[in-house]
């Protein structure tokens, strides 16, 4: 899988590469979580899902503003791996008869993306602090928290619906 599309020659390259990658997968991810939404029939994860929705707009907002900031092209990167992970997650719950199943398959993929999200936004957080770039650096760990915040509050529910998918036919 080829990671980059462009020749990267510095860091500086790299960081905005990265974030215009985030930028890609913000936007595939405000696509695909009211798909999810609709999916889910636990209504703690349907509210989960809808406040990351509201979050992940912001995020969007953020990313743009951190790009046009910096004088370069304010448009994504397609993420491959994001869509790789949507599309995993699209055939799996399409997959799962079970309400309760399938409210597990959401939680997992949901989460598979959080986890792809904050490794993604510690790496250019850690490059924007290097770079120079301490409001880009504070903008990013606003949202790496927030990313961490959605991913235990998925734990916290899934503890809760796991056991009923455990008991499905």
């Amino acid at each position: 899988m080829k990671f980059f599309s462009e020749n990267i020659e510095s860091l500086r390259e790299l960081y905005v590469n990265q974030v215009r990658s985030l930028l890609s997968t913000e936007q595939q991810i405000t696509e695909a979580l009211p798909k999810m939404i609709e999916k889910a029939t636990d209504t703690q994860l349907k509210q989960a899902l809808h406040s990351h929705l509201q979050e992940t707009q912001v995020h969007v907002s953020r990313l743009e503003k951190i790009l046009a900031e910096d004088g370069g092209k304010v448009e994504a990167i397609k993420c491959k791996a994001t869509a790789a992970l949507i599309s995993g997650a699209d055939d799996m719950i399409k997959e799962a008869k079970d309400e309760s199943v399938r409210d597990a398959v959401i939680i997992a993929s949901a989460q598979k993306v959080e986890h792809f999200e904050i490794a993604s936004y510690g790496t250019v957080r850690s490059w924007a602090n290097i770079l120079g770039k301490s409001g880009d650096a504070q903008i990013l760990e606003q949202t790496l928290q927030e990313e961490g915040h959605a991913d235990k509050l998925l734990t916290s529910i899934s503890d809760r619906v796991n056991p009923y998918a455990e008991k499905a036919a």
